[in-house]
Parts: C-alpha cells; sequence; structure tokens
C-alpha cells in the first residue's frame, strides 16, 4: 500500500514588533502636598471639633463637623489617586 503525501505546514512567523510609545506623564508636583494637605486639614478638624466639646471649628454644624472633617479626608484619597 502506498504512503500518503505529508503536508508541510508553515514555519511560525511571530507578527512584527510594535514601537514603544512614551506615555507623557506629566509634571504632578501639586498632588503629594495637596493629598497631604487634605489629610491633615481633615484630621486636624476632627481633633478641634472633639478637643473644644463641639465648640469649634463651626458650632453651628454641631456633629456635622465630623463630616466636614472625613470629607477632607476622602478628599485627600481621591487625589491619591492622581499620584504617579
Amino acid at each position: 500500500m502506498p504512503k500518503s503525501r505529508i503536508r508541510k505546514k508553515a514555519d511560525f512567523t511571530p507578527p512584527p514588533a510594535k514601537a514603544a510609545t512614551a506615555i507623557k506623564l506629566g509634571n504632578r508636583s501639586w498632588v503629594a502636598p495637596l493629598m497631604l494637605a487634605f489629610f491633615v486639614v481633615g484630621l486636624a478638624w476632627i481633633v478641634l471639633f472633639y478637643v473644644t466639646q463641639g465648640d469649634l471649628p463651626v458650632d453651628a454644624l454641631g456633629n456635622w463637623n465630623i463630616v466636614v472633617g472625613f470629607g477632607f479626608i476622602a478628599g485627600g484619597f481621591v487625589v491619591s489617586t492622581q499620584w504617579k
């Protein structure tokens, strides 16, 4: 019985390499100081509220001063996402 012909497969050729594109990050030197400022202001706001037994920083806000302090801290976390 005769042997069947064996088909030769083409050799694998990898796709051409893509040229690396430069990523411009920009100048983000403002992020770290602003982030730390938000953290410090938020912490100081809450500590000042507790130390003065609710009289400072804004007496009219009452216990909402805690929310304002945590708002500053949350703002610090939002700004921290821009840090590279």
